[in-house]
């Protein structure tokens, strides 16, 4: 890059400032006026929040414990063998968004776990807050603070307009060091991927974002909040130019559903789907080159409701494009239940339009498996939504297995996926106990990562 193209890239940048941001002009060195983000910082800054917290979790179990010789050597019983319990403390940042009330944006995972949360404005203000709600699927959290008094909140964009390109400014406080600022530009937008479990659609960026920024501000130079910085890409844990924020409209509705009810009430459209490839698309003679090929629809879902079918190939959600199986999961997952959506779907390489009413999913609970089937105690099982997960297709989720019980010495494992029971395909752990009532024998039919496998329960 030539030092003439340089400087004018930056003096662009300078008065998009200027203009945008109503900053102060920036500063002149002899006779050249030099760009500076120092306005838009301190306009934003006081927005920005340190989350300091602390609480417990359980500790994992010492391995000799679970071996059964040394138990029979030591006469240690089965019982004895008890759940430790150790202190953690986390630090991340949050992003004050109603300073009328005390709210304040973060993730999920910065407040997970948390007993005890403070929080340090740029004042140096210490004030308690409290968990409004939470969502682990979109890594957003909302906290309230105690007795906030006087609060500066961020301006919230909208993150439909960014573009790649785009420059932008990250605020957080990595590795604890409070306010720290980075810039950098829109480097991809709809990235997913980054944990299979998620509904995912990041901005990525360059901006440097370390451990601490997560919760923090993702700003453009108009200092609006685009994002929540929530993660990084890197081998030894430090920034390396990849990012993601989690774009600020998934987030503003995240907190809508979690002030009107507490909860997130995610919608669920009832598919089981992949993506359609090129190749896919040859094999079908279809132009469509990217969307959500429909392999099952649920019977009595949304999508039966609307008319979709099995070997409909979804392209678009409400005029947006779905590129992927995982797109269209993120693109429904952070739908309300009751939204009406509009579907542009190719069937037998015909484009078509329906409009489905999205069901309420099931709460993913963990479920104690004892009163479904004695063979199965000591398992946690919760309902896996499967849209463009790791299993295409809507199961029953092993979250956790106790050492020595009936469940493990079955051959089950925490993330195996039960699909069907003595060849009675299940969706939920509903679906599950109805399966496994007043039966002996199960035969679980089980993915586990890539493979397929047969378990027998007495």
């Amino acid at each position: 890059m030539t030092k003439k193209l340089m400087t004018a890239i930056l003096l662009t940048a300078g008065l998009a400032l200027s203009q945008g941001a109503a900053a102060a002009l920036p500063a002149v060195v002899g006779d050249q006026s030099m760009p500076t983000l120092a306005p838009l910082v301190k306009q934003v800054s006081p927005a920005v929040v340190s989350i300091a917290t602390r609480g417990t979790v359980n500790a994992p179990p010492n391995p000799l414990m679970d071996d059964p010789v040394f138990r029979r050597f030591f006469g240690v019983p089965p019982q004895q063998q008890q759940q430790r319990r150790r202190e953690v403390r986390s630090a991340g940042s949050g992003v004050i968004v109603d300073a009328k009330n005390g709210y304040v944006l973060t993730n999920h995972h910065v407040i997970e776990n948390a007993d005890e949360i403070e929080v340090i404005l740029e004042d140096n203000r210490n004030l308690k807050a409290t968990v409004v709600g939470s969502d682990d699927g979109t890594d957003i959290a909302v906290l309230k603070l105690k007795d906030p008094g006087r609060l500066t909140q961020i301006a919230l964009g909208n993150s439909d307009q960014v573009q790649v390109g785009d420059f932008v400014v990250a605020i957080g406080n990595p590795f604890g060091l409070q306010h720290t600022v980075t810039s950098g530009i829109v480097s991809a937008l709809g990235r997913s991927g980054i944990s299979p479990d998620g509904y995912e659609d990041f901005i990525q960026t360059d901006a440097s974002i370390n451990p601490g920024n997560s919760g923090g501000a993702l700003i453009n130079l108009r200092g609006e909040l685009i994002g929540i910085n929530s993660a990084i890409f890197s081998n030894s844990g430090g920034n390396i130019g990849i990012g993601f924020a989690i774009p600020v409209n998934i987030a503003k509705s995240i907190m809508a559903q979690i002030l009107q009810h507490g909860k997130v009430r995610r919608g669920l459209l009832g598919v089981s789907i992949s993506d359609f490839s090129a190749d896919t698309a040859k094999a079908y003679g279809v132009e469509a080159h990217e969307g959500a090929l429909v392999q099952e629809v649920a019977q009595g879902s949304a999508a039966e409701k609307a008319g979709v079918q099995v070997g409909d190939v979804i392209v678009a959600v409400d005029g947006e494009p779905v590129r992927s199986a995982s797109s269209l999961r993120a693109t429904i997952g952070v739908k309300r239940s009751g939204d009406k959506v509009q579907l542009d779907l190719i069937r037998e390489g015909k484009k078509r339009s329906v409009t489905a009413q999205l069901d309420e999913r099931e709460a993913a609970d963990k479920v104690a498996a004892t009163d479904i089937h004695p063979g199965l105690a000591g398992a946690e099982l919760a309902n896996y939504t499967g849209e463009g997960g790791g299993f295409n297709g809507p199961a029953v989720q092993v979250v956790a297995v106790e050492p020595d019980s009936p469940a493990g010495a079955r051959g089950l494992r925490q993330n195996d996926l039960i699909i069907a029971v003595n060849r009675v395909r299940v969706r939920s752990v509903k679906e599950l106990q109805a399966a496994a009532s007043q039966q002996t024998l199960l035969i679980l039919s089980v993915r586990r990562g890539s493979r397929d496998l047969l378990l027998q329960v007495r």
